[in-house]
């Protein structure tokens, strides 16, 4: 759909077709060759018909070449994925087969079986077996098995539970898999002692296979000194921004007393095109820092080459915003599905450089495909403070659950949060960033404006997007943190975004930073440990950000962590759609803390 903007291929599939190796007089192998043939074929078109790489195309899927019943025939498998790039694999079988022989043996590929539930072959003998023994060699596999018996001509019929299981292992491998040999871009250092831009090597590389890039906040100026980026890409942005995205209010004085003197604040109107032509110049330099540009002056080999990298951040306070306009139009257009090219691939990008939220976008951006949302979890209204500071009572979710958390940052929102695109039914939608339409990006535009960055944090000007989030759309905030002597956990809160009555909206937005994007956030609660109630949420959240996504993704999060070996402490999720390992069942019959016994002892996937 799009170009593959990374070196290197995507992750692929590969299908092993598992059998019983007897032969002899009853030819109980050939009897079985088209059923088991069927059933990877089967789960082959599962895959591609539903699974997608970050840019649009359908996921690779490929199939050993023949069934797999003793060794000689998992090495040959086994040489055919490596040409192939497969790094991830699913195991497929309607019947007893030889374990240990016909097993994929690479520790460095994310493993499925799925052992069809017939009775005419013990299929489900074969997988309990399989599994005991991927545990007892440390090689962690997700076992796939339909809840409803199916008769032995039914290995095409895949029933919709384990439609469901293939799909999210699926969709979680090739989200792991996607990560593995890419970089972060950290562009800056750390910012304003915030713990979450604090970069730790180790785990990047371990955990998700991530090598850090480290770019000073100097090389932009220096590009722009030397005019070292695409100069008539910067000149359609430059056309492109003031044809759609509107100024908003400054609420900056005209002056303040400093000093003992009169200073003045307010930007000139040709002070302000010349920090609007300075942000674009940001928004085209970062973007080829992070993927590269060939359409760069050909004077510049070097840098047109980029970063290779699948996330970034910038660092921005204090030092670069005391001086130079902020970075809140670059980093909200680079995580938005489109810019002034039309729609496009998003861009993971971090405001302040919080690596840790940026990684938890990335997580959801690679499961979804779609943009994501960077905040701070900024407060908590309850019924009885909302009455008190509007007058107002709540209705809706957030009379019902008995409060709000209003999420808002100044930077790296990404534009589709405003929630003006719909569906086929007419429901709030964040889309995949593919399905993007003249008309959304229109929308989207016309509901978001560009305020003059606020004097008392950005003394250098800048501008920053403001929009309301509509009501009712479904989305899943999380948050990564790294604890010392227990490494990461990941929390994930599913909710809805919440509209309020306009009064109410202004009375509470305008206490904090009225120019900033706004999302009411209503999380789902369960009545007990930190979804008891609206204010546990946020009591328990685990940082000053949180990254969210449209769609209830928490079951995706929790495969995908697993995968990674990142125990989740927090979530919301449904206990009968958590999917991980067999092997964690043998950590303890607690699942939270079978989750976190089986991550320290397996270590990060790359360790």
């Amino acid at each position: 759909m799009a170009k593959n903007r990374y070196v290197g291929s995507y992750p692929v599939i590969g299908i092993r077709p598992i059998i019983d190796g007897r032969r002899g007089p009853m030819k109980l192998r050939e009897s079985l060759e088209g059923q088991v043939m069927a059933m990877a074929e089967a789960a082959k078109k599962l895959f591609e018909d539903n699974l997608y790489y970050s840019n649009g195309d359908h996921v690779k899927v490929v199939i050993a070449d023949s069934t797999i019943g003793r060794v000689p025939e998992s090495a040959a498998c086994a040489e055919k994925f490596r040409r192939e790039g497969v790094s991830i694999t699913l195991s497929v079988t309607p019947c007893w087969c030889y374990g240990s022989e016909t097993m994929d043996m690479d520790p460095m590929t994310i493993k499925g079986v799925w052992g069809f539930n017939g009775t005419e072959r013990p299929g489900a003998v074969y997988l309990a077996s399989v599994l005991a023994t991927h545990a007892q060699k440390g090689l962690p596999a997700f076992g796939i098995y339909g809840h409803e018996v199916q008769d032995a001509d039914q290995v095409t019929e895949i029933p919709e539970d384990v439609k469901e299981k293939l799909l999210r292992f699926g969709r979680a491998a090739v989200a792991a898999a996607t990560m593995r040999g890419k970089s972060y871009l950290q562009i800056g250092s750390m910012c304003m002692g915030i713990g979450g831009s604090i970069i730790d090597q180790q785990f990047m590389e371990e955990y998700l296979g991530l090598r850090v890039e480290s770019v000073d906040e100097v090389e932009i100026l220096r590009r722009m000194e030397e005019g070292i980026y695409d100069h008539e890409a910067y000149e359609k942005a430059l056309a492109w921004t003031f044809e759609h995205c509107k100024e908003g209010r400054d609420d900056n004085p005209e002056s303040v007393e400093f000093l003992g003197k009169e200073r003045r604040i307010r930007f000139t109107e040709e002070e302000k095109r010349k920090q609007w032509e300075f942000t674009i110049k940001m928004y085209c330099i970062i973007k080829d820092l992070i993927q590269g540009n060939p359409n760069l002056p050909e004077e510049f080999k070097e840098e047109m080459v980029g970063h290779n990298a699948i996330a970034a951040g910038f660092q921005g306070q204090r030092q670069w915003t005391d001086h130079w306009p902020n970075c809140d139009y670059p980093e909200a257009v680079l995580n938005s599905s489109f810019d002034f090219t039309g729609k496009k691939e998003p861009m993971v990008f971090a405001t302040e450089n919080d690596v840790l939220n940026g990684l938890g976008m990335l997580f959801m951006e690679l499961l979804t495909n779609r943009a994501q949302i960077f905040a701070d979890v900024r407060t908590f209204w309850s019924p009885e403070a909302t009455k008190r500071a509007t007058g107002y009572e709540f209705e809706g979710k957030a009379k019902e659950n008995g409060g709000i958390i209003h999420l808002l940052n100044s930077g790296a929102a990404c534009l589709d949060a405003c929630g003006e695109c719909t569906d086929e039914n007419g429901n709030k939608v964040m889309k995949r960033w593919w399905e993007v339409t003249n008309e959304d990006i229109k929308k989207m535009t016309d509901a978001t404006v560009w305020c003059e960055a606020g004097f008392d944090n950005f003394r250098g000007g800048g501008f920053s997007s403001h929009f309301v989030s509509k009501e009712g759309m479904p989305v899943t905030m999380v948050r990564l943190n790294l604890v010392k002597g227990l490494g990461p956990v990941l929390q994930i809160a599913e909710g809805y975004t919440v509209e309020l009555d306009a009064d109410v909206h202004k009375a509470l937005d305008e206490r904090t930073d009225r120019c900033w994007p706004t999302t009411w956030f209503a999380p789902r609660l369960t009545g007990k440990g930190a979804f008891k109630d609206v204010y546990s949420v946020m009591n328990n959240w685990g940082a000053n950000h949180g990254a969210f996504s449209y769609g209830h993704i928490g079951a995706d999060l929790i495969t995908l962590a697993s995968m990674l070996r990142i125990p989740v402490c927090m979530h919301n999720v449904e206990d009968d759609k958590i999917f991980r390992p067999s092997a964690w069942a043998a950590f303890g019959m607690d699942p939270e803390g079978s989750d976190y016994r089986a991550c320290k002892n397996y270590g990060g996937l790359y360790k």
